[in-house]
């Protein structure tokens, strides 16, 4: 990996590093608080009886194949999704978008730069390389009961932020050293997903599962290197969003 365009080179104390990241903590929080309210207000108006809304987040453990030292990166995820029923009472579409999914993988070894100064500071350290997309899984849901179900089927991804995050420490000092590497990986990714879950309160209930992507296609557009292809585990929370609004408006209907 050469060097990228665009630098941004930090070196802090921990203390207002830490200050640093309790602002983007609290930004995020925001970000996602403001989320979770236009779900509960418009979920029961998306949920219908064929289709259920409902926020999707929770871990990921990510990596990359063809890295030949890496370890798994951990991350959060947060997104919305919608479960469309079919004619089948036990079969239904699960899609939507996973809007905050962070992959790649961590503990990589350092690269140069080509920058001496830079480089002498950060040898011996480590990479965390993180590749932001949209992720929209497409996956057939199968209710082997009540509350087990499995899932399967394609996952895309749209990239839309990519770098790594050089870090090492000198004389006690946390240094850090952002490289925007974007350019150097494809904008889509495409691959297979399947999952496991339960469903709490006899089905009606939060949905807790387990899925894992295996990405197909070639990320970096540096073919030299060999193919690297995204890995992930997804350890998601869904939680329906008005589902006992649109219950009890299907049931009015019905008795009326």
């Amino acid at each position: 990996m050469t060097k990228g365009k665009i630098f941004t080179f930090t070196i802090q104390r921990v203390s207002v590093y830490k200050n640093i990241l309790l602002i983007l903590a609290m930004l995020a929080f925001n970000a996602a608080h403001s989320q979770v309210i236009i779900s509960l207000l418009l979920g029961d108006k998306l949920n219908s009886g064929k289709v259920e809304f409902g926020l999707d987040g929770g871990l990921n453990l990510s990596t990359q194949s063809g890295l030949a030292q890496r370890k798994n990166l951990s991350t959060f995820n947060l997104g919305f999704y919608f479960d469309i029923k079919m004619k089948h009472p036990s079969w239904m579409i699960h899609t939507g978008v996973i809007v905050k999914s962070n992959l790649g993988a961590a503990d990589l070894p350092v690269y140069s730069l080509s920058e001496p100064d830079i480089d002498s500071v950060f040898k011996g350290g480590s990479i965390e390389r993180k590749l932001s997309y949209f992720n929209v899984p497409i996956l057939l849901k199968y209710k082997l009961s009540d509350q087990f179900y499995i899932e399967g089927g394609p996952q895309l991804g749209l990239l839309y932020k990519a770098y790594d995050e050089f870090s090492n420490t000198v004389l006690g000092d946390e240094v850090t050293y952002r490289n925007e590497i974007r350019d150097y990986f494809h904008r889509l990714d495409a691959g297979l997903m399947a999952g496991i879950g339960y469903r709490l309160m006899k089905g009606n209930g939060v949905n807790i599962g387990v899925r894992y992507y295996y990405g197909l296609v070639d990320v970096t557009i540096d073919d030299t290197e060999g193919a690297v292809a995204n890995r992930t585990f997804y350890f998601a929370v869904g939680i329906p969003i008005g589902v006992g609004k649109a219950a009890e408006k299907a049931q009015k209907k019905e008795t009326n």
